[in-house]
């Protein structure tokens, strides 16, 4: 159940959010999450955090919303997100997407280049990217642009038109429309992102392994999920990194690691840190969360690339998190219509790889981080300190004057079982379907303004492109 809360002018009178329009908001808690967890009051004017002040620092006539005990954390900034709008808007799509992502907490993210037809790949592609979105966001949308073969001489005018970096694969993507390069097309896109002080996001899988991982297959049965993952061995994911190492130390262009999921390769990436290289990484929520052992044969919902591996391996992404050699968390969010997940056949080979579960994400890593003794200071560092950083989005990630008045009311001893009522994406075809998770939002603001409370969205178009 959903804690309530109110809110109040300084003089104690109840308000309701239409019937108020004062100048000045104050959000008060006795456990406001910066770089410590304490109490304060945060001082917020035209949709920007003014101050953050002592809890009792509530000037007359300032309009209070006093979350009490509940924790107030700064927005999440979650940067790896398929909205697939325009093309393939039947998988998900601007409105459906954001306003599920504010009812879970997230205040920005930034869409991935690929699934949409046509693919941000050129300033033409951008464009009508932008025009889709227009008016459909109910959180702010920034866009990454991709690095496919034959667009390098895009890449400049992308970035002039605001895309935030690029995404590339080192293996097919799934989409014929978002071609895969190998290090003779990469290696001049990394120099030229190098000049333009743009990062490169890098699926690293290779395909060799994954070929010859194909070939021992032959004939085992796809409805178990070890034959999956046999398939995406760790050798793809090393072999991957091993490349972009080299090719970040050869151009210096600021290199991050999507979704990296196989243990065996967490000592490239101390190793390439502790050289000083420009080489970031992230994990997702279903690598902290699930494993492999637990998955049911035919349980196609649990299909992504990389997959999710097994318990030790979990651990191990869990050790290199808190070590800060895995830098960020963000969702990979990237659901598809319900018939192309195979969930009938529970074809592991037929079905599309992708997990549903933008909404969720804040509540599943905070019930794995409580277990293991981590604190809400440290899931702000992962989950939108580091975001906002990797995206060059300074106004975002962080509870500060100065910045943007995004915050996330969360209720962190509440628990609450995922259904499919709850779910508010396009489709509510998800692996955490069943699961108990630990922290429930209260409320969302977005610059100051509310934008989702109790599971619900309030406002559906206040997003801003960024």
């Amino acid at each position: 159940m959903q804690p309530t809360w109110r809110g109040e002018t300084a003089a104690g009178t109840v308000y309701t959010s239409a019937a108020m329009a004062e100048p000045l908001l104050v959000v008060r808690s006795r456990r406001v999450v910066t770089d410590i967890v304490a109490p304060a009051a945060i001082h917020v004017r035209a949709g920007r955090i003014e101050r953050v002040a002592a809890w009792d620092d509530v000037p007359a006539g300032a309009r209070l919303d006093d979350a009490g005990e509940l924790a107030v954390l700064p927005g999440i900034v979650d940067t790896h997100v398929h909205l697939n709008e325009p093309g393939r808007t039947e998988w998900e799509g601007f409105a459906t997407a954001t306003r599920a992502a504010a009812i879970g907490g997230v205040t920005t993210l930034v869409d991935m280049p690929l699934n949409s037809i046509p693919p941000t790949t050129t300033c033409e592609a951008l464009s009508a990217k932008r025009a889709a979105a227009a008016g459909q966001c109910a959180v702010d949308v920034g866009f990454w642009g991709g690095v496919v073969p034959g667009n390098a001489g895009e890449l400049a005018g992308l970035v002039a038109d605001g895309v935030r970096g690029f995404k590339c694969f080192l293996v097919d993507s799934g989409v014929e429309e978002f071609g895969w390069v190998g290090e003779a097309e990469l290696a001049p896109a990394m120099a030229i992102l190098a000049g333009l002080g743009a990062p490169l996001l890098v699926h690293a899988e290779v395909a060799g392994p994954i070929d010859a991982a194909a070939a021992g297959l032959a004939g085992a049965d796809p409805r178990r999920y070890a034959t999956y993952l046999a398939s995406r061995p760790p050798a793809a994911e090393e072999q991957a990194i091993a490349l972009v190492t080299r090719l970040c130390r050869a151009t210096g262009a600021r290199t991050h690691i999507v979704h990296h999921s196989a243990a065996s390769a967490l000592d490239q990436l101390r190793a390439a840190r502790a050289d000083g290289l420009p080489l970031t990484a992230e994990t997702c929520p279903h690598y902290l969360h699930f494993t492999a052992e637990a998955i049911p044969d035919g349980a196609t919902p649990f299909k992504c690339a990389p997959p999710i591996r097994d318990a030790a391996n979990r651990e191990a992404l869990w050790r290199a998190l808190a070590e800060g050699v895995l830098d960020l968390v963000a969702s990979d969010h990237s659901p598809c219509s319900p018939g192309l997940k195979a969930i009938e056949a529970g074809d592991f080979v037929a079905a599309w790889g992708g997990v549903a579960g933008l909404q969720l994400a804040l509540s599943v890593v905070w019930t794995e981080a409580c277990a293991r003794g981590h604190s809400l200071v440290d899931v702000a560092r992962w989950m939108s300190a580091g975001p906002a950083r990797l995206a060059g989005l300074g106004a975002k990630g962080a509870i500060a004057a100065g910045r943007d008045a995004d915050l996330v009311v969360f209720d962190d001893a509440a628990t609450a079982t995922v259904t499919a009522a709850s779910i508010h994406h396009r489709h509510r075809v998800t692996p955490y379907a069943g699961e108990t998770l630990r922290g429930q939002v209260a409320a969302t603001y977005l610059r100051g303004q509310r934008i989702a409370e109790a599971g619900r969205a309030l406002a559906g178009d206040l997003g801003t492109l960024l």
